[in-house]
């Protein structure tokens, strides 16, 4: 039996939110709602949605401020239709390659229908990808660089990517949306690589994840390289020169 899809609607109206849960809910949808942008990323710990729908115009943090940080280089990471008062933003979404945009006022019949047309259409896609079921990547790093080249490369490879710029954060997340593989940097700004593998490693929840350690600094010291593949948890320890490097590690780790 297919899952039911799942809807976050983000829209500090109230009324209108709850509108669109009540017409959702009743044709099988699982709806979450938030009124801002900093309250829909906290959903998103807990909640994958198949569709966001999101409004610009909110306080605290707007659509186009959470549509930045929901995305990985240029590409987001859900699949957004953008809800304005603002009709002439229409092509300035378009060029985000959002999945639809609807101009306030609307009907909500006619929104429920745009709805059902992207989830179909999400649904046809993915449905021949569906015998290898998407694999969760999670990279560890503080370079916002390195990370939006291997988080967009692992996204044209469909695989699902989660990011963390230091350890203790990486921690936090990956307890609560367990991946297929961490990959960590060793030198990050809070914990070591290695201290984060471990404590990984060591928590009931995510003891059974595979991790890669890497660097990018050249020439990693024979010695070194024997002491950490003795240390705890580490599957795998590469030198990265580009984004291939580290996605060749991760393939190799998933086909063992």
């Amino acid at each position: 039996m297919m899952s039911k899809p799942k809807v976050l609607v983000i829209d500090d109206e109230e009324d209108l939110r709850e509108n669109i849960k009540y017409v959702l809910q009743a044709k099988g949808y699982i709806v979450e709602l938030a009124q801002d942008g900093v309250q829909g990323l906290k959903i998103l710990g807990d909640f994958r949605p198949d569709l966001i729908i999101l409004d610009l115009n909110m306080p605290n943090m707007g659509g186009i401020e959470f549509y930045q940080k929901i995305c990985v280089g240029d590409v987001s990471q859900y699949p957004v239709f953008v809800l304005t008062a603002r009709a002439n933003m229409e092509k300035f979404f378009k060029d985000f390659n959002v999945d639809g945009f609807m101009s306030k006022p609307f009907e909500i019949t006619d929104l429920v229908r745009e709805i059902d047309q992207v989830i179909n259409r999400k649904s046809i896609k993915s449905s021949a990808a569906q015998a290898s079921v998407l694999r969760k990547i999670f990279i560890v790093d503080n370079s916002a660089e390195f990370s939006g080249k291997i988080g967009m490369a692992l996204l044209n490879k469909s695989f699902t990517v989660n990011l963390a710029g230091t350890g203790t954060e990486a921690i936090e997340r990956i307890s609560k949306d367990v991946p297929d593989i961490v990959c960590v940097n060793m030198n990050l700004p809070d914990l070591s690589g290695e201290v984060v593998v471990q404590k990984l490693k060591r928590m009931a929840k995510t003891s059974g994840v595979k991790t890669i350690l890497y660097t990018y600094n050249a020439g990693i010291n024979p010695e070194i390289t024997r002491k950490i593949n003795a240390k705890e948890g580490i599957d795998h320890l590469v030198e990265v020169k580009s984004e291939t490097d580290l996605i060749e590690a991760i393939n190799d780790l998933l086909n063992k």
